[in-house]
């Protein structure tokens, strides 16, 4: 039982810094992205792509920077070519495109490596090695992607609070109307926090590089995921995001190990409906936001 919460814990972890991203997104911009899990595909597939050039058995992590500043780079490609046009335009515009958008990233990732699925080709010792604590079998390579999102997630509640930018990004999501009569850019503020959001998803592609196979279609799994955990802990809410990241993957490791895997997202939608039911606004979240 410990194993397996732990090990809940450690994915949850991830999925936490995927959540974080989603979230940042919609305080902001009050939009959801759909497209959220698919952001994180690419990330793995530029991990994919960059650790093809590395000396065979490096780190993938050394992939960091290059990867990160790729998908800032994706980020504001996107937000400036198709989410810019609309913000502010009804719920359903933004639905429609990032559902849109979702499809063109697998299709374009389909047409460059192909449907087959592949696996970034790091060392046995770290895709299967493992730390024992008090007679617990830990996974190195889970471990090592859970202290860097829990270091990411630290890296935003200092930015949120102690930058110009971060501070401007809390005023906006408050309410854009006043951040403008301030003398705030939102439109930076904007461009920003949505690159900042597809980051947290790519780097999170890189970091389950070595224990998760690539497909096109991988990021379906984790919008749902992210969705979740966001809605779980209340929308807009960074620390709500990360509770709900850990809930989920704990509620993932108990119920694959103990009912089946085909069983997991049952349960995951199963709690969040206990908790909206008890809950409206999630477990952090507030009634009546501004927009």
């Amino acid at each position: 039982m410990l194993q397996v919460i732990i090990n809940g814990l450690l994915i949850g972890g991830v999925y936490s810094l995927v959540a974080v991203g989603i979230t940042m997104i919609h305080g902001v911009m009050k939009i959801v992205n759909f497209a959220q899990g698919d952001f994180l595909a690419m990330g793995l597939y530029f991990t994919y792509a960059m650790y093809s050039l590395m000396p065979q058995g490096s780190l993938p992590y050394w992939l960091l920077v290059p990867v990160g500043a790729a998908m800032y780079l994706a980020g504001c490609i996107f937000f400036s070519t198709t989410i810019r046009k609309v913000i502010g335009k009804g719920d359903s515009n933004y639905i429609l495109l990032t559902i849109g958008l979702s499809y063109i990233i697998q299709n374009l990732i389909q047409l460059i490596f192909g449907p087959d699925f592949k696996s970034v080709a790091v060392s046995d010792q770290l895709r299967n090695g493992a730390v024992a604590i008090g007679g617990v079998s830990l996974s190195t390579a889970r471990i090592i992607a859970f202290v860097a999102a829990a270091a990411f997630a630290v890296f935003v509640n200092w930015f949120l609070g102690s930058t110009d930018i971060g501070r401007a990004m809390r005023a906006t999501s408050e309410n854009r109307v006043i951040a403008e009569s301030l003398g705030i850019k939102t439109s930076v503020v904007f461009i920003t926090a949505f690159a900042m959001g597809t980051v947290f998803a790519g780097i999170s592609g890189l970091l389950i590089s070595p224990i998760f196979l690539l497909s096109p279609k991988v990021g379906s799994q984790f919008s749902i995921i992210a969705m979740s955990a966001m809605v779980l802990g209340g929308l807009g809410n960074i620390k709500g995001a990360l509770v709900g990241g850990l809930i989920i993957g704990l509620v993932e490791s108990l119920t694959s190990s103990y009912a089946g895997v085909l069983l997991a997202q049952a349960a995951i939608n199963a709690v969040l409906m206990l908790v909206l039911i008890f809950r409206p606004y999630g477990l952090f979240g507030k009634k009546g936001r501004a927009s």
